[in-house]
């Protein structure tokens, strides 16, 4: 019994109407209902405008060769898919498959065409068009997968903002562009007051809502694309501020108390009744003699200075001091 592929699609590049007739039989008993184009033009519209999965291309055209058209057919093909282009040809040399297989050719037929043979070569390309397309939607599908286990290794999992790992890549990353750029870097550390007492008073649940609604305040602030917001470790957060000096860092910081502590989130035990941040901040003009390590160590002493003069405030440090 003739196995049917009525769903196949089908293009015949052929301009003899004795061979055009010929080759829709032969497709037609096997339930194809074939497209045909008698010239390169037609072809390559038609190809174009359907899509076809097989291509039945003729060499010889009035109009041009069938090997242009073949490349043609694959400068337009999209990443996601692919036809398959049987070339038919009088020609039998050595050289005539070489060149059609050099130009994006899968096969060859030689004229006139039998039914058997063309039939058989059309379910074999078949077969091939749909593993092909399926090695194209697995790959997609392993990209996607690729690029979510990406986002998720840059990712802090309570947060959802960048982690660790994204900051230290983006401030060795921002640190070059601001150093091949002339422009200024500032990092902010920020630390949540008294958070080991919110958690005791709280519970643990209250402490990671209070720290993901900081996180999302904190990205807030840094609308640019240069600017990252990451979650640095515990209640400690940090921000990177490209083409930013010292007076634009301390104003983002001294922005961000403010808006912190007019969330008036709950904080018996806090001297200031509600939930509060500290902020360390240290800017630089890199050059190739410093270093981002040393940055950050000066963000976090002038951290450790806002603590130590009471929290709920912005100190700023020189690169290099401590």
């Amino acid at each position: 019994m003739v196995k049917k592929l009525s769903n196949l699609k089908v293009l015949v590049v052929e301009d003899s109407k004795v061979a055009i007739k010929s080759i829709t039989n032969h497709l037609h008993e096997i339930g194809i209902e074939p497209m045909v184009a008698e010239n390169g033009k037609d072809a390559v519209e038609r190809y174009s405008a359907e899509r076809p999965d097989i291509v039945l291309l003729d060499i010889i055209l009035p109009d041009t060769n069938g090997y242009e058209v073949a490349k043609k057919i694959r400068r337009l093909q999209g990443k996601d898919d692919w036809t398959a282009i049987i070339f038919l040809s009088v020609m039998a040399k050595d050289e005539d498959l070489a060149r059609g297989i050099e130009v994006g050719g899968d096969d060859y037929l030689l004229k006139p065409v039998g039914s058997v043979v063309l039939q058989a070569k059309v379910r074999a390309m078949h077969r091939l068009v749909q593993m092909q397309r399926a090695l194209v939607k697995l790959a997609g599908q392993l990209h996607d997968a690729n690029q979510e286990l990406q986002r998720l290794s840059m990712t802090d999992g309570l947060t959802g903002i960048a982690n660790r790992r994204m900051f230290d890549e983006a401030l060795g990353r921002e640190w070059r562009r601001c150093q091949r750029l002339k422009k200024p870097l500032s990092l902010v550390i920020l630390d949540v007051d008294n958070f080991k007492q919110y958690n005791d008073r709280y519970g643990h649940q209250k402490g990671d809502d209070c720290l993901k609604l900081l996180a999302t305040e904190l990205a807030r602030s840094a609308p640019r694309p240069s600017d990252l917001v990451a979650r640095y470790g515990g209640e400690e957060f940090v921000m990177i501020l490209g083409d930013t000096d010292e007076d634009g860092a301390t104003w983002v910081a001294n922005r961000i108390c403010q808006r912190i502590a007019g969330l008036k989130l709950p904080h018996e035990v806090s001297s200031h009744a509600v939930v509060t941040v500290s902020c360390g901040i240290s800017s630089v003009w890199p050059v190739r003699e410093m270093n981002a390590e040393i940055l950050l160590k000066s963000a976090d002493s002038a951290l450790y200075e806002a603590k130590k003069r009471g929290r709920n405030r912005v100190v700023y440090l020189e690169y290099g001091k401590s």
